[in-house]
């Protein structure tokens, strides 16, 4: 979120007056939000349009309402279609207002800085002991330790953020009191919560303790990844195949250095030389219905795998969306270390 009101101008102001305001904010988004007296945006002003104006005889001294565009692209009550949003991205609009029943400005997103609006919470599950770590992690929690100059979870907490994402729960245990005073201030504007998880309740048993959630989909993942994944994509892809489930998949493949025998019990039918075979493996990073979470147990240890087999076996759809870019689940020191390396060429 942005402070807007460096935006605002009154309706009453000259061009000149408008011009005034766009040469104050200098290197930022040339743009101008116009209201009236009851604070209702009217339209939108950027240097373009005024020297339109200009060319075509209009004076300093004029009103700026001329010159304004009508035909502003905004969202109502903050209720984001993301198909809506990825399409006026494409038409490079930069300020998109998020106004009210009365056409008050609420927010104002910046699409040039952040990568899209998603209408999901978000719950990061950082409460392992990170044992494999050890001893990097006897007195640190592994969410905690830095990959550059920023901690593993900062990484995953940033990115959300800059997708729109603003309910954010991070769910802690081990060492659980470095984390909620690491949080302790906002992020980017946004508060990102501590859930005390009271045991080790499995990769995603803890989300049983968040207490609220404020959209119908919840984004779950480990909090130790380090990823480069298109939320937006991830979110889009949910949507298209109407599914109640998706799991980040990353591909993985399998080389066999030795001829494999194509069997029918013991008689030979044929021989592949060296096979690769391709598989999919589970990335920890899960969109799930909201409403879904009532089928995990309380205070019962509960994995992510558990919950998608339960959800299979009930009839519901589960799917993959497979991973593109970077993916290291930082679990032992070896992938502490990728991670240090990839982190100097981003």
């Amino acid at each position: 979120m942005i402070d807007y009101q460096k935006y605002i101008i009154s309706d009453k102001a000259s061009i000149k007056d408008a011009l005034i305001a766009i040469n104050k904010l200098s290197n930022d988004v040339l743009t101008l939000f116009i209201v009236d007296k009851n604070g209702c945006m009217l339209g939108t002003l950027t240097d373009g349009d005024i020297r339109r104006k200009l060319v075509a005889g209009y004076a300093l001294e004029d009103n700026i309402t001329i010159a304004m565009y009508t035909a502003f692209y905004y969202v109502h009550d903050c209720k984001v279609n993301v198909f809506e949003i990825k399409q006026i991205k494409e038409k490079n609009i930069t300020l998109l207002p998020c106004l009210d029943s009365n056409k008050h400005i609420v927010k104002v997103y910046n699409l040039k800085t952040q990568l899209s609006i998603l209408p999901v919470d978000a719950v990061l599950m950082a409460g392992g002991k990170g044992e494999r770590l050890r001893p990097l992690t006897d007195k640190v929690p592994k969410p905690l330790l830095k990959v550059g100059d920023k901690s593993i979870i900062d990484y995953n907490i940033d990115r959300l953020i800059s997708y729109g994402v603003e309910n954010i729960s991070v769910t802690v245990n081990y060492l659980k009191e470095q984390i909620e005073e690491h949080f302790k201030e906002e992020r980017l504007g946004i508060k990102v919560k501590c859930v005390i998880e009271p045991n080790f309740f499995g990769t995603i048993g803890s989300i049983k303790y968040v207490d609220s959630f404020k959209n119908d989909l919840v984004l779950v993942m480990n909090s130790d990844l380090f990823t480069d994944i298109d939320f937006e994509d991830f979110y889009l892809h949910f949507l298209e195949n109407d599914a109640d489930m998706s799991v980040g998949a990353v591909p993985y493949s399998v080389n066999v250095p030795y001829g494999i025998f194509e069997l029918n019990g013991r008689d030979i039918q044929g021989v592949k030389e060296k096979p690769t075979y391709n598989y999919y493996a589970n990335a920890g990073i899960y969109l799930i219905k909201t409403e879904l979470l009532d089928l995990i147990p309380a205070d019962t240890f509960y994995n992510a795998t558990d919950f998608m087999e339960t959800l299979i076996s009930s009839g519901h759809k589960v799917i993959r969306f497979p991973l593109t870019g970077y993916w290291i689940d930082i679990g032992k020191h070896e992938d502490y270390k990728k991670a240090q390396d990839l982190v100097k060429h981003l």
